[in-house]
């Protein structure tokens, strides 16, 4: 038997199962359809139901889930670091409002409803250093404080990102910031971190 799913009921099962971002075999597994049944819904359903966030990615206009939660998923394996976790732990005291992430794939950037989020290469070896947090019953995958300066001084060693000079490293781990720093097999980035630190 063919099964006809109305858009109330998708929106409550989705919203009582907490799933905030889905891909068309999410779907599937949420609601025992075919892939082609999926698909037709979906479409159907992106203007007024679904958010697209990308091609085979969608989120609940209504429940939308947390920005954090969407850099993660957009592009994978990636981890919050840089400027955005620098700001949210209070090591630089602008406003960051991309979101900034390190992935082990190529360098990208994507727009999500006006918003820009950024993904910056680092070699294997260096990715490390993250945990994870709660965002509205969504887990997110974010720096810890020592590792989100060293992504962050890697790239100013680079010379792809500008210094801040306002830099608050006091409340870091000195020790544990030069543990990830000899992740990326960089002198010029070992001899940076000593400067700042």
């Amino acid at each position: 038997m063919k099964r006809k799913l109305k858009p109330i009921f998708v929106q409550q099962s989705l919203q009582e199962k907490g799933v905030r971002l889905f891909s068309p075999l999410d779907f599937q597994r949420v609601f025992g359809v075919s892939l082609r049944a999926t698909q037709e819904f979906i479409k159907g359903h992106c203007d007024d139901l679904f958010l697209k966030v990308r091609n085979g990615l969608y989120a609940l206009r209504a429940d939308p889930p947390p920005e954090e939660a969407i850099a993660n998923r957009l592009y994978a394996p990636s981890y919050i670091s840089f400027e955005y976790a620098l700001s949210r732990y209070g090591v630089i005291p602008e406003s960051v409002y991309a979101i900034t992430s390190v992935t082990t794939r190529i360098t990208r950037e994507f727009i999500v409803n006006n918003k820009s989020f950024t993904y910056s290469r680092v070699k294997k070896p260096a990715y490390r250093g993250y945990r994870t947090e709660k965002r509205r019953a969504t887990t997110v995958l974010i720096a810890e404080p020592e590792k989100a300066l060293v992504d962050y001084l890697y790239f100013v060693s680079l010379k792809r990102k500008t210094l801040n000079e306002r830099l608050n490293v006091r409340k870091l781990n000195k020790k544990t910031v030069m543990e990830y720093a000899r992740f990326f097999g960089r002198k010029s980035l070992i001899k940076l971190v000593k400067e700042i630190l």
